[in-house]
């Protein structure tokens, strides 16, 4: 299949017009259309779209043939006309026939959020992964939708909505992409194994997996970056890291972690776009503890929570232990931070403050280490003295007589593994 190329990408410049419509359904679903329109305007700016205009409107239910009224299609038109634009991007999902409707009643390229988010992680995938998943999305995205995007994607110039897979056969050949999308899926299938293979391998040499979730620009991979020194890139927009990275955290006791950075989410994440990134998203289901990292200084704080635990629910990894780390609280007022949650499983902190890294890295230590256990081992076993330290921190040893006291704070997945070893050198009387 051909691509687009990046030359070809950067001949037009998308200047765009958002369109928001506003239903009954919009508003029994809680969602704030106001945040989400704010959204879209980050999201568009994210893809390189200058934004001219907003247009809004307030309708019981969509229009099936323009989705919005045939008066605000008018509206829509003139101001296209005034300002100058070539496209118009809508905050929720079109129907093919939708989106054909009005590309010939405005001469605009007509854009939804989903294909939106499908074009920035279009852009953003570097893995072999990533690019499987994103172009997979995509097709399934735009199979159902084929008869109502062909002047899209005839259209000259490229810019959002082109990148990705190319257009030679996309109008006419509905057999070629669906023999492409079970090529990808296939790839994909060959991806999990390996990663199944590798998680296995983890497990079974004791490696111990912490990862960060959150919202889209809350700040995980600044975190990943200050707490582990690691070259990854940061930038204050949304999705601006799509592949999971992986680097190595040295905990206070000396032992190390596997701290990995996962895909930020977003409300109205496409449907396409969680099932082709659900072998990333179960990185999640791989770790030993997950922490939540929200935007503290965020308005929407509570919204992005919950949607957040929302995908983990779906994911099936909302049992995991999880600690909620409240970031960019420097940018926040002394009373939203009296408004935050607090006790055990909270934190609020700062990715560049060095004492709040320190507190991080003990809580994390904190929380994968089991109880702390006194062992009595003979001077004459000096080979389970090893074995001790594989299981846990060592915090005292003393002697007494012909044996060797030893205060151990136990990791509780290197102690289901390795304790029955140690069962019989449990030194009661010192249990804590």
């Amino acid at each position: 299949m051909a691509t687009m190329t990046h030359e070809t990408n950067t001949e037009i410049q998308d200047r765009a017009i958002l369109v928001s419509l506003v239903t009954d359904e919009v508003k029994r679903t809680g969602i704030d259309p106001e945040y989400s329109l704010q959204e879209l305007v980050q999201l568009a700016e994210t893809a390189g779209v200058e934004v001219l205009d907003v247009l809004r409107q307030n309708k019981e239910t969509p229009d099936s043939k323009w989705f919005i009224g045939k008066g605000k299609v008018e509206e829509l038109r003139m101001a296209a006309d005034g300002l100058g634009a070539n496209t118009a991007i809508f905050d929720q999902e079109l129907s093919g026939a939708q989106v054909r409707n009005l590309e010939e009643a405005l001469d605009l390229k007509i854009i939804d959020r989903t294909q939106l988010i499908l074009d920035i992680f279009a852009g953003r995938a570097k893995t072999r992964e990533g690019i499987i998943q994103v172009e997979l999305a995509q097709l399934s995205y735009l199979l159902p939708r084929l008869s109502g995007h062909g002047k899209n994607l005839s259209r000259l110039g490229g810019g959002i909505g082109t990148r990705g897979p190319g257009e030679s056969k996309l109008e006419t050949d509905r057999r070629h992409i669906r023999d492409r999308i079970g090529e990808l899926k296939r790839q994909l299938d060959e991806v999990v194994k390996t990663r199944s293979l590798h998680h296995e391998r983890r497990r079974k040499s004791g490696v111990v997996q912490v990862a960060l979730v959150g919202y889209t620009n809350a700040g995980k991979s600044t975190l990943l970056k200050q707490l582990t020194d690691a070259d990854v890139y940061i930038e204050n927009q949304l999705f601006a890291t799509l592949d999971p990275t992986s680097r190595l955290l040295e905990l206070p006791g000396g032992k190390s972690v596997v701290l990995t950075d996962t895909v930020g989410f977003i409300q109205n994440l496409p449907h396409d776009l969680v099932a082709s990134f659900r072998a990333t998203l179960e990185e999640v289901n791989e770790a030993n503890l997950v922490l939540h990292v929200v935007d503290a200084s965020s308005p929407m704080r509570e919204d992005q929570i919950e949607v957040v635990e929302s995908i983990l629910e779906d994911l099936g990894a909302a049992e995991k232990p999880q600690i909620v780390l409240f970031n960019k609280s420097d940018l926040c007022r002394p009373e939203q931070l009296e408004m935050l949650p607090g006790g055990p499983g909270f934190m609020k902190v700062s990715a560049f403050n060095s004492e709040d890294l320190a507190r991080i890295a003990d809580t994390i230590q904190n929380e994968l280490a089991g109880d702390t256990l006194s062992f009595r081992i003979p001077s004459s076993r000096g080979d389970l003295t090893s074995l001790l330290y594989r299981v846990g921190d060592v915090l005292d040893q003393s002697f007494e007589e012909n044996d060797i006291l030893y205060s151990v704070r136990v990791n509780k997945d290197d102690y289901e593994k390795w304790g029955y070893l140690l069962t019989d050198f449990v030194d009661q009387a010192g249990r804590d």
